[in-house]
């Protein structure tokens, strides 16, 4: 049983977009490839023809998995710190009391975090801790090795 996630209006305009492209482009590449292969003979020691019908597998596995992950999510509206507080959505900057080095993250979903664009996921420790926090709180979050780690929401911002 597959459980709903959130996404955000960007985050499943994005899905849609790379579903599109795996099912047009990347399949017609593929489908071209394969042809040029069949056309070089015997398809049994065809070593192109092998490559690309495992490439086909891949694609379409990929594919499935792209299509289900945009079955179960569930589009969430981002909040834009309106309320004044921390929402799915929101644009959050926080400073760590212990280091002092300063982050901004947008809070989305577990399937479109990544912490290279600075997206963080609403059901990580931090993510979870910062959701309903207000400018100035201090949130703690537990740590899996050592003390719980601190940090001070000093901005909240519209995505």
């Amino acid at each position: 049983m597959s459980r709903q996630s959130e996404i955000t209006p960007e985050g499943l305009k994005k899905l849609e977009e790379e579903i599109e492209y795996l099912t047009t482009v990347r399949r017609r590449e593929v489908s071209e490839r394969i042809r040029e292969a069949r056309d070089f003979g015997d398809i049994s020691e065809n070593a192109e023809y092998d490559d690309a019908k495992n490439e086909q597998a891949q694609i379409e596995q990929q594919i499935a998995l792209l299509e289900e992950r945009l079955r179960r999510s569930t589009v969430v509206e981002e909040g834009g710190g309106k309320s004044g507080e921390v929402e799915f959505g929101s644009i959050v900057h926080i400073k760590d009391q212990d280091s002092g080095n300063s982050r901004k993250f947008q809070i989305v979903g577990s399937t479109e975090a990544d912490l290279n664009v600075g997206k963080l996921s609403s059901e990580s420790p931090i993510g979870a801790a910062l959701i309903g926090g207000k400018v100035n709180q201090i949130v703690k979050v537990p740590s899996p090795r050592g003390p719980e780690k601190e940090f001070k929401i000093t901005k909240i911002e519209a995505a």
